[in-house]
C-alpha cells in the first residue's frame, strides 16, 4: 500500500512540474562565502523574465527547529504560475541558533532577493513576505524590529507582510502564561529563559514601526494562542490607523492552513494576490 502510494505521489509530483512553465533555481546562497545549507534559497519564476512581476518570499514553520524549503517547492510553483516570482528560503534553526539569529538569516535572505532578484524577472521594490506558524513570527519581526534590516545594512525592502497562522507574535505572553508543556523546553531553545529577551523577540511591541500593510490568515480550528495574539495584533494596527487585513479560515486547524495551498486553486491564492495588487 505505501509502495502504490509513493508511486502516485511520484506520478502526481512529475506531472505537476512537466506541466508547469515555470523555471526554477535551486541552493542560491544568501550569505556570501557560508557553506551552511540553511542559508540557501530557491528561485521559482515564470519563464518570461522580461515583464518585471511582483516578488513573494516565504520563510517556513516548524517550531524554529524544523522544517525546510524543499518542502514547499508546490508554494514556489503556485505562485510563479499566477506570475509572481517565488523565494523559498532556509534559516538557522534552534537548538544551534536562537530567533535572532533566525532572524538575521531572513533579513539576509531578502537583502539577497533585494539586490539578485531582478535576472528572474522579479521586481526589487515590490517584496512582499509570508511566513506559516514560526516563520510568520520571523517574518512580522524582521519587519518591524528595525535592527535586523540594519545589520544587514539595507532599508527594510518589504512591501506588504501576509501571516499564515502566525505563532509567536508575543512570546512574553504565550511563556508566561501558557501552561508548560513538551514545547516550552524547544521554544526556550530558541527565545532562552530571560523573560526581557521573550519581548525582545516578540513583533508585538515594535508595532510603532509598521508603515506597510497586513494580511493575517487564522484558522478557525487552530490553536488558541494564534486566535488571541492575531486579533490582538489586528485591533492595534487598525487603532492605529495602519493598514491591515484579517481573515479566518473555515475549518481548518494550523497545519492544513499551509497544506490546503498544495492546490493550485485554493481561495488563499485570491486572497494574496488582491493584497498584493491592492498594496
Amino acid at each position: 500500500m505505501k509502495a502504490k502510494y509513493f508511486l502516485l505521489v511520484l506520478l502526481l509530483t512529475s506531472f505537476f512540474e512537466l506541466s508547469a512553465k515555470v523555471l526554477t533555481q535551486k541552493d542560491i546562497p544568501y550569505r556570501e562565502n557560508s557553506p551552511d545549507i540553511r542559508n540557501l534559497l530557491d528561485v521559482y519564476y515564470p519563464e518570461n523574465t522580461e515583464e518585471a512581476k511582483d516578488v513573494l518570499v516565504f520563510i517556513h514553520g516548524g517550531s524554529w527547529n524544523g522544517g525546510k524549503k524543499e518542502i514547499y517547492w508546490w508554494l514556489g510553483k503556485n505562485m510563479a504560475r499566477k506570475n509572481v516570482v517565488s523565494v523559498i528560503i532556509n534559516y538557522s534553526l534552534s537548538p544551534e541558533s536562537q530567533y535572532d539569529k533566525m532572524a538575521s538569516d531572513c533579513a539576509m535572505a531578502i537583502k539577497w532577493v533585494r539586490d539578485s532578484i531582478a535576472r528572474y524577472g522579479g521586481r526589487a521594490d515590490r517584496i512582499f513576505i509570508m511566513g506559516h506558524s514560526a516563520g510568520g513570527h520571523l517574518a512580522a519581526l524582521i519587519n518591524t524590529d528595525p535592527r535586523f534590516f540594519a545589520s544587514a545594512g539595507i532599508p527594510n525592502p518589504i512591501s506588504g507582510v501576509i501571516l499564515n497562522d502566525g505563532f509567536g507574535l508575543d512570546m512574553y505572553e504565550y511563556l508566561t502564561i501558557a501552561e508548560p508543556d513538551e514545547r516550552t523546553e524547544e521554544f526556550l531553545n530558541a527565545f532562552t529563559r530571560d523573560q526581557e529577551t521573550w519581548k525582545t523577540a516578540s513583533p508585538m511591541y515594535y508595532l510603532q514601526n509598521v508603515f506597510k500593510p497586513f494580511l493575517v490568515f487564522v484558522g478557525d480550528r487552530t490553536y488558541p494562542a494564534i486566535k488571541l495574539q492575531s486579533k490582538r495584533l489586528y485591533d492595534e494596527l487598525l487603532k492605529a490607523n495602519k493598514s491591515i487585513e484579517m481573515k479566518y479560515i473555515k475549518r481548518k486547524r494550523h497545519k492544513g492552513m499551509i497544506i490546503q495551498m498544495i492546490s493550485k486553486k485554493n481561495q488563499m491564492y485570491d486572497f494574496i494576490l488582491e493584497f498584493m495588487a491592492k498594496a
